[in-house]
């Protein structure tokens, strides 16, 4: 994370503007922005609506139905896309009135107060290939239900159902488009589900990552993803590839064709770099991406398999760090925000059309600045175990190994570890003590990229809850370091 003078502009200032300013072709409706809210201390509802709107962003899709969120969208003329968790799919399947009272709860009484909802996920990523089967043999049946309930409600007119799919629900054993198919386990859902939608003339809502392409397959190179013009082209049955994202793209293409369903229309529900947390997860490889991918839509060009045709809508992912997010995946998680966790931009992307700068988050209440750090006077003897504690119950992605705080020496990466167990606990001072090791100081410890935060007085703030097996990973990338460090 870089310290906050460094903060410039962000992705986001005048995507719309560009949108419409620019001759882009009419299927491209617009870019939005995921905003997600797995974080200890989020932002107020408020404020990130009027970021939102300081920055024109005119879309955003959520991943349940906070009260509170959706509140603060009342009257602002943001598009929004609602989501029902995972763990309900099963109850909706089960039954209309479930959805019915669904539908009352979470969607009415907020239609009715000027919140423009325009879109229902039905779960989120339920295809997930390390959810097995948990979740999507409920998927249609809840959408189905929903839909029931919608029209009930008299407002399937107004509010349309799409399906998140998951970036590895579908692929190619050989890396080639033109060989794309959908996962075996699903494909029979994936049926049912484009049927649905079909019917419903509903887009289908797909989440692409060029950076999770990356990370998990050898054979992408690193300017293949970043969409960098030195990058070795892939060629397909005569069909030149110049980037990953046009690659995942038309393998999903192959796959709707193979299926029965070649024009569907297709919204890019997430997509974006992360910048901390994994080697290459760096701010300056987000901005080129970010750029590379918002070229791309502005190009109208579309993708070999489907020329001159773009995708409906997409929508970057994330608007904010998010310091909670399950990190099975990788570190990486918590760190996919345009903009810091406090509301700060983190890099520009010039559109060639204005000099406007993008506006960071205004009035943002923060804790005093003190931080918590290790009393060198003390036996250090047990302060490697004591920092491996406070990242189980703190957020320590930052110090894996490739990320902004990877390179602080012994005992600067213990000080990191019971800073974010500090801040997280709001500051409170019987939670830096770590058996007297630990020391409030009012002197800012962060060095150079590698960011000390000060924690947001957050309205609705809750401790981190996550689960021992979430921090497996990182537990281990901590002790292998520390110990090497130690000795």
């Amino acid at each position: 994370m870089v310290p906050h003078h460094h903060h410039s502009s962000t992705a986001v200032t005048i995507i719309i503007l560009a949108i419409t300013l620019l001759h882009t072709p009419s299927r491209v409706q617009s870019i939005g922005v995921n905003w997600g809210t797995a974080a200890s201390h989020p932002l107020p509802p408020s404020t990130v609506v009027d970021l939102l709107k300081l920055n024109k962003i005119t879309k955003v899709k959520l991943f349940d139905t906070d009260p509170q969120i959706l509140e603060a969208l009342s009257g602002s003329s943001i598009d929004v896309t609602v989501g029902i968790p995972n763990s309900m799919l099963r109850s909706l399947n089960a039954s209309v009135k479930v959805a019915e009272n669904w539908v009352h709860d979470n969607l009415t009484r907020y239609i009715s107060g000027r919140t423009r909802i325009e879109y229902i996920t039905i779960g989120d990523e339920p295809f997930l290939q390390r959810y097995g089967s948990q979740f999507y043999p409920y998927v249609v049946g809840a959408a189905v239900n929903v839909e029931a309930a919608l029209i009930r409600a008299k407002l399937s007119t107004k509010v349309k159902i799409v399906i998140p799919c998951s970036f590895d629900a579908f692929g190619s054993e050989s890396g080639q488009p033109s060989k794309g198919h959908f996962r075996h386990d699903i494909n029979k859902t994936m049926i049912e589900v484009l049927n649905f939608l079909t019917k419903t003339r509903s887009p289908l809502f797909v989440n692409i990552s060029p950076f999770l392409s990356y990370y998990q397959n050898k054979k992408i190179s690193l300017d293949f993803a970043l969409f960098k013009e030195t990058a070795r082209p892939h060629n397909d049955t005569r069909r030149i590839y110049k980037n990953s994202f046009e690659l995942s793209y038309d393998t999903l293409v192959t796959a709707l064709t193979v299926l029965g369903f070649p024009n569907i229309d297709i919204v890019v529900s997430e997509i974006c770099w992360p910048t901390d947390g994994a080697p290459n997860a760096t701010v300056s490889n987000a901005e080129i991406f970010t750029k590379g991918i918002l070229d791309f839509f502005h190009s109208g060009k579309g993708t070999p398999l489907r020329p001159k045709v773009m995708p409906l809508e997409i929508y970057l992912y994330a608007l904010l760090d998010e310091d909670q997010k399950n990190i099975t995946a990788g570190n990486f998680e918590r760190h996919w925000g345009l903009f810091t966790f406090d509301g700060q931009a983190k890099y520009q992307v010039d559109f060639g059309q204005s000099t406007k700068r993008v506006g960071n988050a205004q009035g943002v209440e923060y804790f005093a600045s003190r931080w918590c750090v290790v009393n060198n006077n003390i036996n250090m003897s047990n302060a490697t175990a004591r920092a491996m504690e406070a990242c189980t119950n703190a957020d320590c992605t930052a110090l894996s190994p490739g990320s902004s705080c990877f390179n602080l020496s012994w005992p600067g990466n213990v000080s990191y570890a019971f800073n974010s167990y500090y801040q997280q606990h709001d500051q409170r001072a019987d939670s830096c003590d770590f058996g007297g090791l630990g020391m409030i100081t009012t002197v800012d410890p962060s060095v150079g990229n590698c960011r000390f935060n000060v924690e947001l007085k957050a309205s609705s703030s809750v401790l981190l809850r996550g689960s021992k097996f979430d921090y497996f990973f990182i537990l281990i990338a901590l002790l292998g370091w520390l110990l090497l460090d130690r000795f």
